[in-house]
């Protein structure tokens, strides 16, 4: 089962309005996106309980991605309670994404 969850862009404010969400911005097409999958499937797991980690297609999302200046993807925008606190761009491995995300929660 994936720790991954695809949001639409209608979803989005409801996903990231409570708690800590990593979001991923991507798209199909981008080949670090995909090769960022595993890594944020490993992180998913294992901060579960702690935080959650979702993905959203800049293709079809043109209006969240405009809102928050996506310009390289992938990016992975940390929010706490609604709000942006950080954001990192390009592929990472599994321990930088999961020290990003505690780094929010702590």
């Amino acid at each position: 089962m994936s720790h991954l969850k695809v949001i639409s862009e209608s979803e989005f404010l409801a996903e990231i309005e409570s708690g800590v969400v990593l979001v991923d911005f991507y798209a199909d097409w981008c080949g670090p996106c995909r090769a960022l999958i595993p890594h944020l499937q490993t992180v998913a797991k294992e901060v579960e309980h702690q935080a959650s980690i979702v993905q959203i297609n800049v293709d079809h999302a043109q209006r969240v991605s405009e809102q928050y200046q996506i310009t390289s993807i992938p990016a992975l925008i940390l929010f706490k309670e609604g709000k942006e606190v950080g954001r990192i761009v390009g592929l990472r491995d599994a321990k930088a994404i999961k020290e990003f995300v505690l780094s929010a929660i702590s």
